[in-house]
């Protein structure tokens, strides 16, 4: 397969049927849309995986519809929290941020770690401190908050929950995709999970757990955190492929409906091989996803098609 391709998630869960009028699922589509968008103009131009994984999730972060950026899920404590990682499967390299309250787009703070620092993660105050350092755009705690968070935590009544369990389903976000070239690269963000303790940290940040990418495939997960870490659940969507030899859509499935469940939660993920085949999976009612290749029409969806495991 040659070309490049893009995949993307929303996150996954089961949305209220009730709750998805026509006019929320346009406005999921349009926000998905849009990152497919945002995502294609860099892959078009010839830009590398890793640019396009990014401008995808930040368009997702800048879309309160979704639970990264202003409008991530709230702690118990009513406060926002965010995660954030990037992967360059070419490179090998990686960076990311946690329990960050003022990053405007985390995603990007993700990357200036993997590109300006030595290190992978960097967390909490330290890692709003950095991205501020580095020209970011910051805001206010208070900005990241929406009246509708507001009201889905007290509808978790001292649970916690994922996003998409809960009134008004939206998610974690994140994408995978195979540049023209054939590198691959992953990104994930995340306001975490509904009613999560202050200083909680899920799965998308930490590197091989939610988001991985190597020369065999790029993985962004979604789901609940604590089973994703685990298994390890993307890096073992690779191992299933690299040293068990199963394909892209077995593996996938393999993790997100065998290995996910048996560690105590469900989810799903995004992945691209290094053949730029696809893979959009998930153990739950829906995903939000969308898909685009080369010289083809977006695909987007919200709920479990015909013939979707």
């Amino acid at each position: 397969m040659s070309g490049w391709t893009l995949a993307i998630h929303g996150g996954a869960g089961t949305p209220p049927a009730a709750e998805l009028t026509p006019a929320r699922e346009a406005a999921y589509r349009e926000g998905l849309l849009a990152a497919l968008a945002a995502g294609r103009a860099v892959l078009e131009g010839g830009g590398t995986a890793l640019d396009a994984v990014a401008e995808a999730v930040r368009s997702l972060e800048d879309c309160p519809l979704f639970n990264a950026g202003r409008g991530s899920a709230l702690t118990a404590a009513g406060r926002v929290e965010m995660d954030a990682a990037v992967m360059d499967g070419a490179a090998g390299r990686a960076g990311a941020v946690a329990a960050v309250t003022r990053i405007r787009n985390p995603v990007a703070a993700a990357r200036r770690v993997m590109e300006r620092t030595p290190h992978v993660l960097l967390v909490g105050p330290a890692a709003d401190a950095f991205a501020a350092a580095e020209g970011l755009a910051t805001e206010e705690p208070a900005w990241f908050v929406t009246a509708h968070r507001r009201a889905q935590l007290a509808a978790a009544a001292g649970r916690v929950a994922l996003d998409h369990d809960l009134p008004g389903s939206m998610g974690t976000v994140g994408a995978v995709a195979r540049d023209a070239a054939g590198r691959l690269a992953a990104a994930t963000s995340t306001g975490g999970m509904t009613g999560k303790r202050d200083g909680r940290v899920g799965d998308s940040p930490l590197i091989g757990a939610g988001t991985w990418a190597d020369g065999t495939v790029a993985v962004s997960c979604t789901g609940t955190g604590e089973a994703f870490i685990r298994c390890a659940a993307a890096h073992e969507v690779s191992a299933l492929m690299r040293l068990g030899g199963l394909g892209l859509r077995a593996a996938a499935e393999r993790v997100v409906l065998g290995r996910v469940p048996e560690s105590g939660g469900q989810g799903g993920l995004v992945a691209v091989d290094a053949a730029g085949a696809a893979a959009l999976v998930f153990g739950t009612a829906g995903m939000h996803r969308g898909l685009l290749r080369a010289g083809g029409a977006p695909e987007v969806a919200i709920l479990r098609g015909p013939g979707e495991p």
